[in-house]
């Protein structure tokens, strides 16, 4: 670390030991600031109170989020850093802020110890994705990337323009394109969003670009619309009001209601807060699912996506988050399915810039992996918003970037392509369940192999038993499901056997040790039911090779096991006759499980006994009843090697 390096971070660290001891309640300039997003101006309040040491700990946190909001990596990466040295202020979001501010700096280093210290923390699910998508964008994915025609609209302009989406024909999107010049949105410099709408022509370019009309009027934000042809409607944010005025919480900030506007008909506002701003509505046409974007409390980063259920798009529920499949320590925003896969941006701190756009397969109520879309729709800067619908004998889709080589702010990139933008997974999930019991088995490791022998993913079912695994297309997989005491579960799939898999639970069953054997005679032998031969015959009924059928069945189940086989007959009879007819049923019970899958080396003895263990008073000369005699006749398949068996 360089001179000047040091000399930075200790007075980061002086200035913060002085300010953190000048904590106040009342709400400063930078607080007003920042709550109205202008975040430069914000930094410039903050830095004057840091050198004043008048500064919160919130406060030099929300400093370090105003770095983050201008582009200032260096400064944010630096004053998170700080504060996660000496305070547990920060979150989950304020992590993936970290790690994506530490990784457009040369820090590399430094973020990838940061990351291993704080990856615990993180839920499974989003570890896995990590990982997933690692694996994607490092293992030589491009070969299974689709070739796409990706154009810039003609009608983008200077400022910003976003949120595309389809209205019959033509493309409704937001702009903050000047309409009225002397109402103006400061933090963008640009005026307050509008939605507009174009003719779509056979290129996918638009044309006959106007103000859309059809819903309520206002001056200041009216943004992200999405229309449902079912409910002929358009749900869309639009700022928070008061009589026509703009409206604040008590932080003086101004949030994003979600309204809906039926085409020709009444406007109704759906969702309204004037603490929490709502984005990007998505109504599913299917079920009356409205999806949107918003930073609740009970999220699992900054905006997570969540759905409210509706009648004919009234809301009828409370809003229900996606869960962390979904939801990550990032902001997840632009929601959109098509044809069951769910589309949407995410800023998660391993993609490969800011915003990326990712996709995932609907599987019932639960989602696939979130795949991001590759270095072609995705950059290294924000790629959001994407839409896309079959077009001809391929499809048209659009989204928004604000990548080098654009007309403005962000602008709206068309584009075509043969097949649904993804790369194409497997998906294993189901439960691990005791075979016997049927019973939930949790803490089974399940993994998955590639015919080369390389494991390819692993998981470890939860406490309902469920398990879930997604990689990349293979034509042939090995499954395996281990845990101690427990059989082993293994599996070879082909490409029919994977096709029909897809959407459907592939469950598990193992068996438990110890509900197969138990203990006899002051030793270990596979549980079985009571079994007799006929009288002075060697001859194998219906009745034993049922029985002997569970041994071949424990010894699938346990291969390692070793086996001795023992018979013991009563005392009626000379004992050299009984001790010769015990050996020829130990060898045929022997002759029958070789035959039948169990290796000949698995049985290391077969013993016959004879009389020469009776378990009653029926000696010779006694009389006794015939099931009395029955108890000394028996056979038993011992585990020799029970006690290092799982060592």
């Amino acid at each position: 670390m360089n001179q000047a390096k040091k000399i930075q971070i200790t007075l980061w660290a002086t200035l913060l030991g002085m300010v953190f001891c000048f904590a106040q309640k009342k709400q400063s300039e930078g607080d007003v600031l920042f709550f109205q997003y202008e975040y430069q101006a914000a930094v410039r309040a903050y830095e004057k109170q840091l050198m004043e040491g008048t500064l919160t700990k919130q406060q030099f946190l929300n400093l370090a989020d105003a770095y983050f909001e201008t582009d200032n990596f260096e400064k944010a990466s630096e004053a998170y850093m700080e504060i996660y040295g000496q305070d547990t202020l920060m979150d989950p979001h304020h992590y993936n802020k970290m790690l994506q501010s530490l990784s457009k700096t040369p820090n590399v280093a430094e973020m990838e110890g940061f990351l291993a210290d704080i990856l615990s923390t993180f839920p499974k699910e989003l570890k896995e994705n990590m990982e997933f998508n690692h694996q994607l964008l490092q293992d030589g994915s491009e070969e299974h990337q689709l070739e796409y025609e990706i154009f810039n609209l003609d009608a983008n302009s200077a400022q910003t323009d976003f949120a595309p989406s389809f209205y019959n024909n033509k493309l409704l999107f937001s702009s903050g394109r000047e309409v009225n010049k002397k109402l103006r949105y400061e933090p963008g410099n640009e005026g307050y969003f509008n939605i507009y709408e174009s003719e779509i022509q056979p290129s996918g370019q638009v044309m006959s670009l106007h103000v859309f009309d059809e819903v309520e009027d206002t001056d200041y934000h009216k943004a992200t619309p999405y229309y449902s042809p079912a409910l002929n409607s358009v749900f869309y944010v639009v700022s928070n009001t008061e009589n026509g005025e703009l409206a604040f919480d008590s932080n003086g900030k101004n949030a994003l209601s979600i309204a809906k506007q039926t085409i020709g008909g009444s406007n109704q506002l759906l969702l309204k807060d004037l603490s929490t701003s709502f984005y990007y509505p998505f109504y599913d046409d299917t079920n009356g699912k409205l999806y949107f974007s918003a930073d609740f409390e009970d999220g699992y980063g900054g905006t997570d996506i969540y759905y409210v259920y509706t009648n004919n798009g009234q809301i009828m529920s409370a809003p229900i988050n996606l869960g962390p499949r979904i939801n990550s320590s990032g902001n997840e925003i632009a929601p959109f399915i098509f044809e069951d896969n769910f589309y949407f941006a995410s800023d998660v701190f391993y993609g490969l810039g800011g915003m990326d756009i990712y996709k995932s397969s609907i599987e019932g109520e639960d989602f696939g992996i979130p795949i991001n879309l590759g270095d072609q729709i995705n950059s290294a800067y924000d790629d959001f918003g994407l839409i896309i619908r079959n077009e001809g004998e391929g499809l048209l889709g659009y989204f928004a970037s604000n990548r080098p080589g654009g007309k403005g702010k962000d602008d709206i990139y068309g584009f075509k392509v043969d097949e649904k933008p993804g790369l194409k997974t497997i998906t294993f999930k189901g439960e691990v369940v005791n075979a016997q019991s049927s019973a939930p088995v949790p803490n089974v490791v399940v993994s998955l192999w590639d015919m080369d022998g390389n494991k390819v993913a692993t998981t470890t079912s939860n406490e309902d038993g469920e398990y879930r695994l997604e990689i990349p297309y293979e034509t042939d997989v090995v499954i395996e499901a281990t845990k101690k005491r427990y059989s082993r579960y293994i599996e070879q799939l082909g490409v029919e056997e994977l096709k029909a898999l897809q959407n459907q639970s592939y469950d598990i069953g193992i068996l438990l040790y110890d509900d197969l054997v138990e203990e006899r005679e002051g030793q270990k032998v596979v549980k079985l039911n009571d079994f007799y031969f006929d009288t002075s015959s060697t001859q194998l009924t219906e009745e034993i090779k049922t029985e002997l059928n569970k041994v071949v069945d424990f010894m699938k189940a346990f291969p390692e096991a070793q086996l001795r086989i023992e018979t013991y007959t009563d005392s009626r009879g000379s004992s050299t006759s009984n001790f010769r007819l015990t050996q020829e049923r130990s060898d045929a019970i022997k002759k029958y499980l070789v035959e039948n899958g169990v290796p000949a080396i698995n049985i290391l003895y077969t013993i016959g006994y004879g009389e020469e263990k009776i378990l009653n008073n029926c000696t010779n000369g006694v009389f006794c009843l015939e099931s009395l005699h029955k108890q000394n006749q028996r056979s038993l398949i011992v585990v020799l090697n029970d006690n290092v068996l799982f060592d």
